[in-house]
């Protein structure tokens, strides 16, 4: 089903701007990126393979734009109220949830409110809700 209107991108203020990730590399590879610190190309490790992220990213920015057009994913962060679902509820509609980036359902939704209006969630990112929500979603999420 359609996302509702009122599910537009918004900053929320416990919002965490990144997400943390841990990667193995090899010593030689590792190597690398100490000496192209050490030479002061990159400010640190962080900064490298953040660069070489976003390197690849722009690399692959045309299969991207398709996927995300033929997916019809919304890109950024999504915030999803207590009274966007209860509207969609209301109206009979389950919302298909679709995000690339970071989808946040509110901290008031309540389990039972998230399964009479979340048809299914799927996250390229992160996803922010309280236990409690994912627990009675699990099935829904892919």
């Amino acid at each position: 089903m359609a996302q509702p209107a009122a599910a537009r991108p918004t900053k929320a203020a416990t919002t965490p701007e990144t997400e943390k990730i841990t990667i193995n590399l090899g010593f030689v590879d590792l190597g690398h990126i100490e000496l192209l610190v050490q030479e002061g190309f990159y400010s640190n490790r962080s900064d490298f393979i953040r660069t070489a992220i976003r390197n690849q990213i722009d690399r692959h920015a045309d299969v991207v734009r398709q996927a995300v057009s033929r997916k019809s994913v919304a890109l950024g962060l999504r915030l999803f109220s207590r009274a966007d679902l209860e509207t969609a509820r209301d109206a009979g509609q389950m919302l298909d949830i679709r995000v690339l980036g970071l989808a946040i359902i509110a901290a008031d939704v309540t389990p039972e409110l998230a399964l009479t209006s979340i048809g299914n969630i799927s996250i390229l990112g992160g996803l922010q809700a309280s236990d409690a929500v994912k627990t009675a979603l699990a099935d829904r999420i892919t």
